[in-house]
């Protein structure tokens, strides 16, 4: 009979489909994950508008990187206050009132693009403000999603905020493209207030949530200072943030993308070797049914980190398009199992009064290594060349995350079928639910 040959069949299909489980089931949830998925569509649109515009108005190189710089400051200190705050105040009112200062700040953008002749400072003290609105915001954003989902289903959970991401990475700059040579700045900025309006109104409907708190101290160094001493004493969590640390300055070669598609001779394919990788990133999440059945999170962390910077250090040694976009998206693929499983350790085994505060120190991790890998990148392939850059970052990338293990093993031991602070977590759960 061929029914109960198919029926295993579908059991493994249904391993590989993305588990949809906490948008059924918790309200909450659908409300952040729609809030999030349309308001980094927007987002995305300006991430290409604001160095357009800068382009623009200067034709300086150096002029479009130094908005990287000028946000670098702002998300470090803001970031790490933001954590601080997560834990101090309701989440659902922090995460809306930074929305609306978002809207503001990109409402600024789009009237300074109005005049005849708009204004560079403008762009580089918004991009600044919108950083330190982003560093404020995002702790808090993630620290409400163990509050509103199931223990069980932060996996999924994980998997599907993802895809927030994905999508916008993928079709947030090609939209801008497309307003920006319609109707100019000025459009690219107008659709981006309308999605953060859109965003709003969703937020608005949110419960109210807030850290379960254990004392009533006020946001201050000695509070976030309390934070980073937690952190250093889970050796396991800083294992999270090391390797990605270690990951992203070593293998993040974007900076080197234009150049990478004139040496392949396809100048066209820019557009397609900045998309690789979220493209692979969509995938694993698209199929990423089976991460819920994984427990060892520590040594998926450590081997798809790895594996990125394989993906990353293949580049290197073809001249074809195709294979150079194929260990892209391979490479964006494991990053994403990586970032997947780091979510799921953090979400699972960091109690809700420091949440915050980790998750500020999490923005940083995942934050400043790219930043520091555009330099890296870029200063490798001055010494040497364009592709020993990738090789020599994809093989720094295996031998820094492999050393990260060795020297934590807390972390390449993890499992949450073990962790003390995972069970710890899920009995806490438990009992309020």
């Amino acid at each position: 009979m061929s029914v109960p040959e198919d029926r295993p069949a579908q059991r493994r299909l249904a391993r590989l489909r993305i588990d949809v489980t906490p948008l059924r089931t918790s309200p909450d949830f659908r409300l952040i994950f729609a809030s999030g998925l349309i308001t980094y569509l927007g987002s995305m649109i300006t991430y290409v508008a604001l160095p357009f515009q800068v382009a623009q108005l200067t034709g300086s190189f150096v002029a479009v990187g130094l908005i990287g710089l000028a946000e670098l400051v702002p998300l470090v200190l803001f970031g790490l206050y933001g954590g601080a705050l997560a834990d101090a105040v309701d989440r659902r009112v922090m995460v809306i009132a930074t929305e609306v200062a978002s809207a503001a700040l990109v409402g600024a953008l789009l009237v300074n693009s109005l005049m005849p002749t708009p204004q560079l400072w403008v762009l580089y003290v918004v991009a600044m403000l919108l950083a330190a609105v982003d560093g404020l915001q995002r702790p808090s954003l993630d620290a409400m999603i163990p509050r509103v989902v199931a223990h069980d289903q932060l996996a999924a959970a994980s998997a599907l905020t993802a895809i927030r991401w994905q999508l916008g990475s993928i079709v947030g700059p090609a939209i801008g493209g497309l307003l920006l040579s319609a109707g100019g700045a000025v459009a690219a900025y107008g659709v981006d207030v309308a999605t953060f309006l859109v965003s709003i109104v969703l937020l608005w409907r949110l419960h109210s949530i807030r850290a379960e708190r254990t004392d009533d101290e006020r946001p201050s160094l000695r509070h976030i200072t309390a934070g980073v001493r937690y952190a250093w004493s889970r050796k396991d969590l800083l294992g999270t943030y090391a390797v990605d640390l270690i990951a992203m300055t070593f293998a993040f070669p974007y900076a080197l993308f234009p150049f990478l598609a004139e040496d392949l001779g396809a100048p066209w394919a820019l557009g397609l070797l900045y998309s690789a990788g979220a493209v692979g990133s969509l995938v694993v999440t698209l199929t990423s049914g089976w991460t819920s059945s994984i427990h060892r999170h520590g040594k998926a962390i450590v081997i798809s980190a790895a594996l990125w910077g394989l993906g990353i250090g293949l580049v290197a040694v073809t001249d074809s398009l195709w294979w150079v976009l194929l260990f892209l998206a391979f490479a964006g693929g494991a990053d994403m199992v990586s970032g997947i499983f780091r979510s799921v350790m953090w979400n699972q085994t960091i109690p809700d009064e420091m949440r915050g505060r980790m998750a500020g120190i999490e923005l940083l991790s995942y934050s400043i290594g790219p930043l520091l890998g555009q330099v890296r990148s870029s200063t490798a392939a001055s010494l040497t060349s364009l592709r020993m850059s990738f090789l020599s970052g994809g093989v720094l990338c295996i031998i820094g995350v492999g050393v990260a293990a060795i020297s934590l093993p807390s972390l390449w031991n993890y499992d949450d079928r073990t962790s003390a602070e995972a069970a710890r977590q899920r009995e806490r759960r438990q009992q309020q639910e």
